[in-house]
């Protein structure tokens, strides 16, 4: 007898990957394994839930894996690093996390020896560029398989062909699409998919409960934020811990348009409140421990960083280059950052830093200068001037 051949199905327990799982097994006759990837937006309840959804559908390999570590240390951190906002607003809160799922479930599909793999994008998105791209280049070979995205399917076409292999359950489609992770929360819905509207109160995954001012004090060493208040904890905790604290006030909300990958506009919510919050503190910080043009060249690289990581090209060697240049930049970025927190919205009043450049004795800017004299900026204004001087006469006598 010929041995089936084997499936790996990435799983989200949803109405589409639920049918890819059937459709695999029923109509392709693969041995299907599901796996899903927890960067963050995963807690026990939830894993478990997950499982017993793969076992109702006749899945018997199933696993969670789990890369939230992995996450933060070979991407949230450069993310941080390079003050990473797509289009100066969204934090990559799902874009940056699709990668490291992706690569995920390939290492995981060589790991069992699996044919083929499988995702439930469609053909209309972002996620079925970045999952292919990086199946491509991580199992070269394995054939990648979208029912979804090949089928064209309607929600009540999946819906009958489940009920027809006796997967009965209510399907009720959600009004709003939301997915969590620990850089942030996004959320779309029937406003996203308008130019004008924005999003009500209850799409928002967080509820509004903190209405008082709260000063909180974040810790950075070398770019990291290691402290809160006062108490020390790994990059992860404190992201977690700050998101308990900051997201109840309601701040990091906002809505990001951008160009997708496959050329058409797209527009959704997030909620991000300390990814926002760290990248501001984190910039805040940079503005006084580092210099002119190393601020300048950050600026330049980790655009080009972001825009990669968000259309999926994470593996291209040229972001382990920019990772490099963006930690090298690190070493004086160590300090307190005072936040005060108020309803929908942040301030940042100020930072503490021994690489404080502005605590230097050369001078206070408009007070006084003690390193140099008048005469000096007579002298360096004079020289500065040369260049345009020369050009502004050379061109008037040929104009005139």
């Amino acid at each position: 007898m010929t041995e089936k051949k084997k499936v790996l199905l990435a799983f989200s327990g949803g109405l589409d990957t639920s049918y890819c799982a059937i459709w695999l097994a029923k109509e392709k006759g693969y041995d299907v394994h599901t796996a899903a990837v927890n960067t963050g937006g995963f807690d026990a309840e939830e894993t478990e839930a997950l499982a017993e959804k793969a076992q109702k559908l006749g899945i018997q390999n199933h696993v969670m894996l789990n890369v939230e570590e992995e996450f933060y240390q070979k991407g949230i951190k450069y993310l941080v690093f390079g003050n990473v906002l797509k289009n100066h607003t969204y934090p990559l809160s799902v874009s940056a996390e699709r990668v490291f799922q992706a690569v995920a479930i390939a290492e995981y599909a060589k790991e069992i020896g699996a044919d083929a793999i499988a995702h439930g994008s469609t053909g209309a998105g972002n996620d079925q560029v970045r999952f292919d791209l990086v199946f491509n280049v991580m199992a070269p070979g394995v054939e990648i398989i979208t029912p979804i995205r090949d089928q064209k399917l309607s929600r009540e076409e999946e819906v009958e062909y489940l009920k027809e292999n006796g997967i009965d359950q209510e399907w009720a489609k959600a009004k709003y699409s939301i997915n969590q992770g620990l850089w942030g929360t996004s959320v779309g819905g029937a406003e996203t998919l308008t130019s004008h509207q924005g999003l009500p109160e209850d799409a928002w995954p967080t509820k509004v409960t903190a209405t008082d001012s709260k000063k909180v004090e974040l810790e950075f060493k070398q770019g990291e934020l290691i402290g809160i208040d006062g108490q020390q904890f790994s990059p992860v905790q404190a992201i977690k811990e700050l998101e308990k604290i900051a997201s109840p006030y309601g701040v990091g909300r906002d809505i990001h348009v951008g160009d997708t990958i496959i050329g058409i506009k797209g527009r959704v919510g997030f909620e991000a409140a300390a990814p926002m919050i760290i990248i501001k503190s984190h910039q805040l910080l940079e503005k006084h421990t580092l210099g002119k043009w190393q601020l300048h060249w950050k600026d330049q690289l980790a655009d080009w960083y972001g825009m990669l990581m968000h259309e999926g090209q994470y593996l291209d060697p040229v972001m382990r280059n920019i990772e490099t240049f963006l930690e090298d930049t690190q070493e004086t970025v160590s300090g307190k950052v005072f936040v005060k927190l108020e309803h929908k919205r942040f301030e940042l009043e100020g930072i503490e830093s021994d690489h404080d450049l502005m605590a230097s004795k050369f001078g206070q800017y408009g007070e006084m200068n003690n390193a140099w004299s008048g005469e000096d900026v007579k002298g360096f204004t004079k020289i500065l001037a040369n260049s345009m001087l020369i050009q502004k006469q050379t061109q008037n006598q040929t104009n005139d």
